[in-house]
C-alpha cells in the first residue's frame, strides 16, 4: 500500500488561490476515481475537485472557509501500489514543506477505516470519548422542543413532582430514556439551559446563540458590498414609470407564437428585455454611464460594448450573470439570453466568463420589489438600475382618476463620476422610452 497526495489544481486562468466551500468526503471514506472530493470557489464560480485515483481518505488539509493556494496539498489517500509519495523524500518531502498549518488533526492509522485484508485494531483510550460526545450532542440537540399537542410525556412520579416544583412544563423537555422517557438528568440538563426557558404558560424563552461562519458565496457578497459602500459615494434617484402601454405591448407580443430565425421559438418576454433596450438607447446619448471607474489609478474606462449584469437570487446567494453586448441584441435575443443565464445561475453551472465583465447592472426583486429601494452599485461600475414592483394606482389625467399600471425605478450612481443632473436625464430618457414603448423599436 502507498500514499497519494492530491493538490489543489489550477481552477482558472490567473487564479492563485481558492476558498474551500464544501467537503464531500471525510477521513476514512473509500473513494473511487472521479469521486467528487470537495468544492472550491473563486470569483463566484464553484469548481468541484474529483479524485484521480481509488483509495481511502487519510487526511484532509483544510476546513470549510479556508483559503487554499493553488498547488497546496488538500487530500492524502491510501492507495494500492506505491502512490505518488516516495519514502526517500520527493513528493512526500515536498508536501511536508508545502502543507499549510492544518486545523484538522492527522488521523492515526488505527482511526482510519481498516483495510479489507487487515484486522481492525482496538481503539486507543483517546479515541473513545468521541462517540460519547456525539451521543450527548444528539440527545440534547432537540431538547426544549415542544411535543406534539396531545402527546403525554413519559416520566416517573418523582420526576413529575420535581418538574412541578421547578415550574417546568414536561412537554417542553426531551427525554433521553426509552420511548422518550424523561429522567432526572433530563430535568437537570433543561434547568442548565435556564429555568425560565419554558414555564407552564406555554411561552418559551430562547437564549441560544448560534455562531455561523461566513464562507463561500456569502463571504464574497459581503466583501463586494463592503468594497462598494466604502469606496463609492452613492446618489439614489427614484422615479415612477407608467408601464400600462408597455404591459399591453408585452402581452400582445407574447401571444404571438411565430418562430424566430432558424426555427427557434421566441422566448416569453418579461419587463427586463424592454428595460435593457431602453438602457442601450439612453446610453447612446450618455456613454459615460457605461463605465468602470478605477479609483486607485484615477481613470474612467468608458466602454463601447454594453454588458448588462442582471442581479439574480440563487439558493446560494446573489450572483450577477452578464448579458454581453446588449447593444447588438434585439428584444427577443435579450430575453432568451436573460432566461439562459438565470437558469445557469440557479443551477450553479454559470461559468466565470458569464459571471463577470458587466459595465452596468439591473437589480430587481420582482413582485417583492417594494415601493422604493436604494441599490448598491456593483463596483467598479458607476450606475445600477433598480426595478420595483408593479402596482395598479389611481392616476389623475386632468379630468378624473383612472387606473394605471405604475412602477418605480430606484437607481444609484457613483457621485464622483455622475452628477445628479446627468442621473436625472438618464432616468427620464428611460422613462420616456418605457412609457412610449414603440420608440424602443425605432432605430
Amino acid at each position: 500500500m502507498g500514499e497519494h497526495i492530491i493538490k489543489l489544481p489550477d481552477v482558472g486562468e490567473g487564479v492563485a488561490e481558492a476558498e474551500l466551500v464544501e467537503w464531500h468526503v471525510k477521513v476514512g471514506d473509500i473513494v473511487r476515481e472521479d469521486t467528487v472530493l470537495a468544492a472550491v470557489m473563486t470569483d463566484k464560480a464553484t469548481v468541484e475537485i474529483p479524485s484521480p485515483v481509488d483509495g481511502e481518505i487519510l487526511w484532509l488539509g483544510a476546513e470549510i472557509g479556508d483559503t487554499v493556494a493553488i498547488g497546496s496539498p488538500i487530500v492524502r489517500l491510501k492507495v494500492a501500489g506505491e502512490g505518488n509519495v516516495t519514502p526517500k523524500g520527493g513528493a512526500k518531502a515536498e508536501a511536508a514543506v508545502a502543507e499549510p498549518p492544518v486545523k484538522l488533526p492527522t488521523p492515526k492509522p488505527e482511526s482510519a477505516a481498516p483495510d479489507a485484508k487487515t484486522k481492525p485494531k482496538a481503539s486507543s483510550p483517546e479515541a473513545k470519548p468521541a462517540p460519547a460526545i456525539s451521543k450527548s450532542i444528539g440527545r440534547t440537540s432537540v431538547a426544549g422542543a415542544p411535543r406534539p399537542e396531545g402527546e403525554k410525556p413519559l416520566a416517573s412520579p418523582a420526576v413529575r413532582l420535581r418538574a412541578k416544583e421547578a415550574g417546568i412544563d414536561l412537554r417542553q423537555v426531551a427525554g433521553s430514556g426509552p420511548a422518550g422517557r424523561i429522567g432526572h438528568e433530563d430535568i437537570e440538563a433543561f434547568l442548565a439551559r435556564g429555568p425560565q426557558v419554558a414555564k407552564a404558560s406555554g411561552l418559551a424563552r430562547n437564549d441560544t446563540v448560534e455562531d455561523i461562519k461566513v464562507v463561500g458565496l456569502r463571504r464574497r457578497i459581503a466583501e463586494k458590498m463592503t468594497l462598494s459602500k466604502s469606496r463609492i459615494p452613492h446618489i439614489t434617484y427614484v422615479e415612477e414609470i407608467d408601464v400600462t402601454a408597455l404591459e399591453e405591448l408585452r402581452a400582445a407580443l407574447n401571444k404571438e407564437k411565430r418562430a424566430a430565425r432558424g426555427g427557434v421559438e421566441r422566448p416569453k418576454l418579461t419587463l427586463l428585455p424592454f428595460l435593457m433596450r431602453a438602457m442601450v438607447k439612453a446610453i447612446s446619448d450618455q456613454p459615460n454611464l457605461n463605465s468602470l471607474f478605477d479609483d486607485e489609478a484615477g481613470i474612467i474606462h468608458q466602454h463601447g460594448g454594453i454588458h448588462i449584469g442582471i442581479a439574480a437570487q440563487t439558493p446560494s446567494g446573489l450572483v450577477v450573470p452578464v448579458v454581453k453586448h446588449a447593444e447588438a441584441r434585439d428584444i427577443w435575443d435579450c430575453g432568451a439570453e436573460v432566461n439562459r443565464l438565470a437558469e445557469a445561475a440557479k443551477s450553479g453551472t454559470a461559468t466565470r466568463e458569464e459571471l463577470s465583465g458587466s459595465t452596468i447592472t439591473i437589480t430587481s426583486l420582482g413582485a417583492m420589489g417594494g415601493v422604493a429601494t436604494t441599490p448598491v452599485i456593483n463596483h467598479p461600475e458607476v450606475a445600477i438600475i433598480g426595478v420595483n414592483k408593479m402596482m395598479v394606482r389611481p392616476v389623475w389625467d386632468g379630468t378624473q382618476f383612472i387606473p394605471r399600471k405604475m412602477m418605480n425605478l430606484s437607481s444609484s450612481f457613483d457621485h464622483r463620476v455622475i452628477d445628479g443632473w446627468d442621473a436625472a436625464v438618464f432616468i427620464q430618457r428611460i422613462k420616456a422610452l418605457l412609457e412610449t414603448p414603440a420608440l424602443i423599436f425605432v432605430d
